[in-house]
């Protein structure tokens, strides 16, 4: 099936949807869109391993009973209006969601974990029997049908983080995904972690490029499934992410849903440790007490506590790429200036790529940077890349980052070559400058004069000088303003 023609089916259904009274927006269309595909998924990877068994004089276990076969159901015409919307709601992801399995890497438990984080929101039967009947024309069992999809489906999560709000929040742009994974260059049989998964788009790129490198069964074996594991706490994020990961032909992908910052961090074992960790964690949050006191650094900001999980959850010669706004690099206050120390002390914190204003409008306008590093030694230098724009051109929500951004960085990235967009700074400096890890504040060939930062970022520190005050004007006024 040609790209074009599975296009449109994506968006006759994404139309069809986005007329039913209990789907609102993006979210609510990808989210039913993405239950629906996989079952259908389900259906058609089972029917052709019952064909093979079958050809082999064997039988086949199906994971789920007959009754709810795609099949059964989706394709009955007798099912349609108020008893299919009952048959869904009241027996279909009931069951679904209830399943247990009895093995490894049995796919009753992803099926479960998927259908736990399920609420059918299409209150139309006769709307919804539309799409199935569009969906039911796709072939899961054609690999080039899946990899077509797999980047439609991509396509779902952009348009989700392109209508802005939270739900920007899962998606990365792909070029800064794959730029990454190319630089970090992860191997076959390494564990690969991203804490704050989201619609898994580290992870899922990081299978493409791996898959590319498998040679034999028992490593495509290994990449499906011993080789990803993530942390989502958003249900619908988390729905998101494994679909995304089981399109990609990950079978078996090992994404919790678990708020990562709710581990205490001191009890991490070193069985729970990775080989490569790749992630860009949601900034701009502030975390209560409770969830500060799991970390040696107390902080409200979310992403200092991410970097610190990051940090202790990194195998000895592991390496770690993690997106961060601008706020981590330059601040100097004693939370900020504790992990940075850490970092530059116990890790080889070896290059930080700064990215251009606006990677992610409209979700965000906070300026951030990715900063590489590996547990194999002490910090010694950093190595500095800007990203520059593309003929002066402003990244804009209609004309975002693209890979051609980033081929000049590319090229350089592993030599830590110098050039007019990068530079060394001996670690020294860096400490004496209170571990600010800007780059722009060693570039050498910015003129002298004063940054502007983002309105953002002025927002924030303003805040945290407001709550600074507040802190010690409290006990003044508690004792009646006496002196």
């Amino acid at each position: 099936m040609s790209r074009s023609i599975l296009d449109n089916i994506i968006k006759r259904c994404t139309d069809t949807l986005r007329t039913d009274d209990g789907i609102s927006g993006s979210m609510h269309y990808t989210e039913t869109l993405s239950w629906i595909l996989f079952l259908k998924f389900l259906y058609d990877k089972e029917s052709e391993s019952a064909l093979n068994a079958e050809a082999s004089f064997q039988e086949y276990n199906y994971t789920i009973d007959e009754k709810y076969h795609w099949d059964k159901w989706a394709k009955n015409k007798d099912l349609t209006g108020s008893s299919l919307i009952e048959f869904i709601n009241d027996d279909l992801i009931p069951y679904l969601a209830g399943l247990k399995g009895v093995n490894k890497a049995d796919r009753r438990d992803v099926i479960s974990a998927i259908f736990s984080e399920v609420t059918n929101r299409v209150q139309s039967g006769y709307l919804l029997k539309d799409v199935l009947l569009e969906v039911d024309q796709i072939k899961f069992n054609s690999s080039d049908d899946i990899h077509t999809l797999s980047f439609l489906y991509e396509s779902l999560l952009q348009k989700m983080g392109d209508d802005g709000g939270n739900s920007g929040e899962f998606y990365t742009p792909r070029p800064v995904v794959r730029f990454i994974v190319e630089c970090v260059e992860p191997k076959i049989g390494n564990t690969i972690l991203d804490p704050a998964s989201g619609s898994c788009g580290f992870l899922a790129e990081t299978y493409e490029y791996l898959k590319e490198k498998a040679g034999t069964s028992s490593q495509i074996k290994i990449l499906s499934e011993e080789t990803f594991f993530g942390n989502e706490k958003t249900s619908l994020a988390y729905l998101l992410g494994l679909m995304n990961m089981l399109l990609h032909g990950v079978d078996y992908p090992q994404i919790a849903k678990t708020n990562t910052l709710s581990k205490n961090i001191r009890q991490i074992e070193e069985s729970e440790k990775y080989d490569v960790i790749l992630s860009n964690p949601p900034f701009g949050g502030k975390e209560q007490m409770i969830v500060q006191q799991n970390f040696p650094i107390e902080a409200t900001a979310t992403e200092l506590l991410f970097l610190q999980y990051i940090m202790k959850t990194l195998k000895f010669d592991g390496k770690a790429a993690v997106v961060v706004p601008e706020g981590v690099l330059f601040r100097t206050n004693d939370a900020y200036k504790q992990v940075k120390t850490e970092l530059l002390e116990i890790f080889n914190v070896h290059s930080i790529v700064s990215l251009p204003s606006g990677v992610f409008l409209p979700y965000s306008g906070v300026k951030t940077s990715i900063i590489f590093f590996d547990k194999t030694k002490k910090t010694e230098d950093v190595w500095f890349y800007e990203i520059p724009l593309i003929k002066e051109k402003k990244l804009t929500k209609n004309a975002g980052i693209s890979s051609e951004h980033f081929i000049h960085a590319s090229d350089l990235f592993e030599k830590r070559a110098l050039s007019e967009h990068s530079w060394l700074v001996p670690v020294e400096e860096i400490l004496k400058n209170d571990t600010n890890l800007s780059a722009s504040r060693y570039n050498p060939y910015e003129e002298e004069e004063e940054k502007l930062l983002e309105p953002e970022e002025y927002a924030t520190e303003i805040s945290r000088l407001l709550e600074k005050s507040l802190e010690l004007i409290t006990p003044f006024m508690k004792s009646g303003g006496s002196r």
